[in-house]
């Protein structure tokens, strides 16, 4: 899982985890020089790993960085822009959305940025669910037996918010309880939060 840029190791390497999720936008990435253009425009869901993956290239490349692109100046975006075509060396874009969904007020931005390449990382998938319920619990001290975190994975929602918020109660309930993770504490704790669904009540109907 380790990240496979063909550059020299970085401690932050080990920090991004890679699935078949976000497997094509490492990739695209690792191909930087043969992009268009010297901008790449990232996108994904929140606590998608998106602005380390973006660090990481940056530092990596000796490019530029411009994160949560949508909040920061347009003229400031236009001129990285520009300046990595001149330098040669190419600027990330990390955002929530593609720039046709942008509300650019600039011409020439936008048309620089419809010429840039887009990579996406997508939901978590399976695979990299568990890695990531494996790292975060492992990081927080937490004895997540394989079992555990199988049932973990098929029934937290798919998506990088709500499988960090699931680590973070329950880490919160492990040490309020003083209990092992189990199946049952995660399904109490998760039911509670509404992050699972539910047990439906038993029918009391009779004959």
């Amino acid at each position: 899982m380790a990240l496979p840029f063909d550059w020299p190791a970085d401690p932050r390497d080990d920090e991004f985890l890679i699935g078949p999720s976000n497997q094509r936008a490492v990739q695209q990435l690792e191909r930087w020089s043969t992009w268009p253009v010297m901008a790449v425009v990232v996108t994904g869901p929140r606590k998608s790993g998106r602005s380390l993956l973006a660090r990481i290239f940056a530092a990596k490349t000796g490019g530029g960085l411009i994160d949560d692109a949508e909040r920061q100046n347009e003229t400031a975006i236009f001129h990285a822009w520009n300046r990595a075509q001149e330098d040669r060396r190419p600027v990330v874009i990390v955002a929530d959305a593609p720039p046709p969904e942008w509300q650019i007020k600039l011409p020439d931005l936008r048309s620089r940025l419809t010429a840039s390449p887009m990579v996406r990382i997508g939901d978590p998938d399976e695979a990299l669910m568990r890695a990531i319920f494996e790292r975060q619990f492992l990081r927080r001290g937490i004895d997540a037996r394989p079992e555990v975190i199988q049932w973990l994975v098929v029934r937290v929602e798919r998506t990088h918010v709500a499988l960090l918020r699931a680590v973070d109660l329950l880490d919160q309930a492990v040490l309020e309880r003083h209990k092992r993770l189990s199946i049952p504490l995660a399904r109490a704790t998760l039911e509670e939060a509404g992050l699972i669904p539910g047990r439906a009540p038993e029918s009391t109907e009779t004959a």
